[in-house]
């Protein structure tokens, strides 16, 4: 009940909002028209000035690329495995591939680097791509720090990106899955 008034909303304040089943990948779906079945996918991207995309989160990274110049944003849910399958990558592709070439960035609320405790084979396998991504918890414990990796990753692309200095876990007014186990997602919105 919750989801769908959230949802509700959200169209009353964006219009038409596009959503995904996010599944921890690196598909890319092209939104050209509003429509009420959700892309199996990581990332949404639009040239249409009426539709807002959404990201779904709750300590993954909500990234919100843009280009106010050339008409185009895309929405894109970057967790650990996104970060190493390269969603944020084959996103700005696409969004180049269709005439993008001032896009800007902004990291909304994720878990921080402090407190995204991990064991040493995933750290070894993130870290070892991303070297940015090695951090360590308050006690020393081996951690990553995805928003760091995302952001050097997009400075690598030419991206400059504000990154939202709000960590969900540590910020209880918004959900964190690591913190609560089950729980909602915040949205990430953007539209033309």
């Amino acid at each position: 009940m919750a989801v769908q008034a959230n949802r509700e909303s959200l169209a009353s304040a964006f219009g038409s909002v596009v959503y995904m089943n996010q599944s921890h990948g690196n598909h890319v779906a092209v939104v050209d028209g509003a429509s009420s079945l959700e892309a199996n996918a990581d990332a949404l991207v639009t040239q249409e000035p009426d539709i807002a995309l959404a990201v779904l989160v709750a300590d993954c990274i909500p990234l919100l690329l843009w280009d106010d110049l050339h008409g185009c944003v895309a929405a894109v849910h970057v967790g650990r495995r996104g970060l190493v399958n390269g969603v944020a990558l084959k996103t700005i592709e696409i969004m180049r591939l269709i005439g993008a070439s001032e896009i800007h960035a902004f990291l909304g609320p994720s878990i921080c680097g402090r407190c995204y405790e991990v064991g040493e084979e995933i750290h070894s396998e993130v870290s070892g791509f991303f070297p940015m991504a090695d951090s360590r918890t308050l006690t020393g414990s081996l951690a990553l720090d995805l928003p760091r990796a995302l952001k050097s990753q997009l400075s690598d692309m030419g991206i400059l990106a504000t990154t939202s200095a709000i960590c969900t876990v540590e910020n209880s007014d918004f959900f964190s899955y690591r913190r609560d186990g089950v729980t909602g997602r915040q949205a990430g919105i953007i539209r033309l």
